[in-house]
């Protein structure tokens, strides 16, 4: 799951607007964390060899007002680290060499770079640890004086490299972050020959599981069904350019009572449905509405239409070729819908669950977290009066014990 790491996330001093030239900040707009560099890929400079680079061997200082600006020239002795292709976002690269800096910095402090994008023209990024360090080390005998010192040791430990090409202090410790400007040219001279593929972050994870769309069997898309096609599909996209492997599941309703329903509706209405095959069902909705208030209205209808269930889960062949072409004809339709949006998805209906659902509540009897009542098989939950049921009375299985074999 993905979610937003904003308001929730906490506060740590003070972000700058950078566009009131690295001043005092007016907001602290929420922002997402970044990720903790142990979790990733380092970015266009190499960490080892940078991690400690004397401070003086590469940086000269000069001081602009009351900025103090430190150029990354680097040193004919120590030249700039080389670009690493497919080492994620801009921001991803700047927050890793942040990283470095803070660890030379506080070694002693476990911290994660505060990195935000500049609006004004005194840098490209900041980082905005400076204050929230001060305020964390102020009276525990730290040798900086203010936030400006822990800002300016900041700025000094950025590892030098071709991706920065100055760094400059202003206020409270916020480091503005000018990008070089030839490194830029590279990236974008990069992707007009590589692809806009040499852009995409890295991201801790290397394989994710969408569950989107999801319709029923024999009934039609609504829009709950179209949003979370499109999310899913968003979400699968934005993973696939991040070189994530994405595993499109469709987990769609097609197992369950309302085949019974609908099967024995159609052994009754049309004893020889295999000669006329789809036209014996024609239109699914109105075959369904009609199958349902059967089922609703017959008590010895419904009752052959449960036992139907059974055997359909049972493997009979007769009840099993009935709901193939129950499937296949609701799956023609939804197919049109996919490609009209140009949605791929791998379908893995409940049905594909089923071989594994013995085995499951096997493994689950065998904990002692199975019990009998009232002669179904159920699970006892703390906290909870009603039971999971795992096998209904007449032995067929329903949704808890599809979902269970799906986890």
């Amino acid at each position: 799951f993905i979610r937003e790491r904003g308001r929730d996330a906490g506060t740590r001093g003070r972000s700058s607007n950078c566009s009131s030239g690295g001043a005092y900040p007016r907001a602290t707009p929420p922002r997402l964390r970044p990720p903790r560099c142990s979790a990733i890929r380092l970015g266009h400079c190499r960490a080892s060899p940078f991690a400690r680079l004397p401070r003086s061997a590469c940086y000269a200082s000069t001081t602009m007002g009351d900025e103090t600006s430190t150029s990354a020239s680097g040193s004919a002795q120590e030249p700039a680290a080389p670009a690493v292709q497919g080492a994620g976002s801009v921001k991803q690269q700047i927050s890793n060499l942040v990283a470095l800096s803070l660890r030379a910095t506080v070694p002693e402090v476990d911290v994660e770079p505060i990195v935000e994008v500049c609006t004004g023209k005194f840098g490209d990024y900041q980082c905005n640890n400076a204050m929230g360090l001060w305020s964390k080390g102020k009276g525990s005998g730290t040798s900086f004086k203010n936030p400006n010192a822990i800002g300016q040791a900041i700025a000094k430990n950025l590892p030098a490299c071709d991706v920065i090409e100055s760094a400059s202090v202003a206020g409270p410790g916020f480091v503005n972050i000018v990008l070089s400007k030839s490194w830029v040219a590279k990236r974008i001279q990069d992707m007009l020959v590589n692809g806009i593929k040499t852009w995409a972050p890295i991201l801790p994870v290397k394989r994710v599981v969408l569950d989107f769309s999801s319709p029923n069997i024999a009934k039609e898309m609504h829009v709950g069904h179209l949003r979370s096609t499109i999310i899913g599909d968003t979400l699968a996209r934005m993973f696939e350019f991040s070189n994530v492997e994405v595993l499109r599941r469709n987990h769609v309703g097609d197992w369950g009572t309302q085949f019974g329903m609908l099967i024995e509706f159609l052994f009754e209405k049309f004893p020889n449905w295999e000669e006329l095959g789809s036209q014996a069902i024609g239109d699914l909705q109105v075959f369904y509405k009609a199958s349902k208030q059967r089922f609703d209205e017959d008590a010895e209808f419904k009752d052959r239409a449960q036992q139907a269930v059974v055997r359909l889960q049972g493997g009979e062949e007769k009840y099993r070729a009935a709901w193939k072409k129950i499937c296949e004809i609701s799956r023609n339709e939804f197919d049109q819908v996919y490609k009209l949006l140009d949605v791929q998805l791998e379908e893995k209906g409940e049905s594909f669950y089923n071989p594994y659902i013995p085995q499951v509540l096997e493994k689950l009897s065998s904990q002692g977290l199975i019990e009998e009542s009232e002669g179904a098989r159920v699970i006892f939950i703390q906290g909870h009066q009603i039971p999971l049921i795992v096998v209904k009375r007449d032995g067929g299985f329903n949704y808890a014990s599809t979902d269970l074999a799906a986890l």
